[in-house]
């Protein structure tokens, strides 16, 4: 009975770390600046005109688009960009900023982007949408 006891209380204290480490961690979305009048929010097929700001966690600045004065443009949901970033700038409003914290499944996974972004980094992105192209559906 004793010996039974013990190992019931072992795995009930080991349980809440398995439970942990197989979580995964979500995209977290925080609104910066909100924008008073949006009559177009982005969505999937849309070209966006962004500028943006990305930081490791300890505050490591890897790249922004601020300081070369020159916004990053590609398709949202085409697969141009980390799913991070596909996720999580749907439904953004032209002027609108957001901060991303992007989890590594939604960034560069465990490979990371040598030699600025390690393998398994969570991405912090400060992103501000300057314009959306909407392409005529078909």
């Amino acid at each position: 009975m004793r010996a039974f006891l013990l190992l019931a209380m072992t795995a009930l204290s080991l349980s809440p770390m398995l439970v942990c480490a197989s979580e995964k961690k979500k995209l977290q979305i925080g609104i910066k600046k909100r924008v008073d009048n949006c009559p177009l929010k982005s969505r999937n097929g849309d070209v966006l005109n962004m500028h943006y700001t990305g930081k490791l966690e300890d505050g490591t600045e890897f790249d922004s688009s601020v300081p070369r004065d020159r916004p990053f443009t590609f398709t949202l949901g085409s697969g141009q960009v980390i799913k991070g970033w596909d996720q999580g700038l749907l439904g953004m409003c032209e002027g609108e900023k957001r901060k991303l914290v992007i989890p590594s499944e939604l960034g560069y996974g465990d490979r990371g982007a040598p030699p600025k972004i390690p393998g398994g980094a969570t991405l912090i992105f400060e992103v501000e949408l300057l314009s959306i192209e909407r392409r005529s559906d078909l």
